[in-house]
């Protein structure tokens, strides 16, 4: 698995499906210079704990959208799928209601490419082109930067899903860090004390911890 922190996030051009029922040609260069961005990929489109975490991002979107964070999610079905799905009922099992950006990865280029795809391309001993492994990508999540930096990844196997607010509170640590220069301990969120980076700042810290 790659690891893609302090590295320009791979770039990409492919069709989504936005504002529940557009599809439009998309790229993440649209947000440089303007936006943090969270890109996550789930495995596929009308399955069972992809539509929990896609409608927990939407109920989320303000709390994004108020600290200028995009939210864009991406999987191997095509934009045609992502818009039926998107059309489908929550009852249903569908993501009706959901406004951010999901970009087909048809081709599992932008999968490959982030080091998410469950498997790869390899060729046989008749020297045809197969595919080992699931055709679907991982619970990847990518904290992108206004420069367009990888600053925070987590990949989850396909059961487990993932933790909304744990997001909120990785942008906040981003975020608080880029504006006061002071590092976030264990467990940080916002409003809490942060630290210098000096041994000063975290003997100082550790000292006010009660460990009996």
């Amino acid at each position: 698995m790659s690891v893609l922190i302090g590295k320009k996030a791979p770039e990409f051009n492919s069709k989504a499906v936005v504002n529940g029922n557009e599809i439009v040609d998309f790229s993440l260069e649209q947000f440089l210079g303007k936006k943090h961005v969270v890109f996550f990929f789930y495995p596929a489109d009308f399955t069972f704990v992809c539509p929990t975490e896609l409608v927990a991002f939407q109920e989320k979107i303000g709390e994004f959208e108020k600290r200028n964070v995009a939210v864009v999610g991406c999987s191997v079905d095509s934009e045609f799928s992502h818009w039926k799905w998107l059309q489908t009922e929550l009852k249903d099992g569908g993501i009706k209601g959901v406004t951010y950006p999901i970009v087909a990865d048809f081709s599992k280029i932008i999968s490959m490419n982030y080091d998410v795809l469950a498997g790869n391309f390899e060729y046989d001993e008749d020297e045809k082109l197969i595919f080992e492994g699931v055709p679907m990508a991982y619970r990847g999540l990518f904290l992108i930067d206004k420069n367009g930096i990888v600053q925070h990844q987590v990949i989850n196997n396909m059961p487990l899903g993932r933790n909304i607010d744990e997001v909120l509170r990785m942008v906040d640590s981003l975020q608080f860090f880029e504006e006061n220069g002071e590092v976030c301990p264990a467990n940080w969120k916002k409003g809490d004390k942060a630290l210098k980076a000096s041994q000063e700042s975290v003997a100082d810290y550790l000292g006010s911890l009660d460990l009996k």
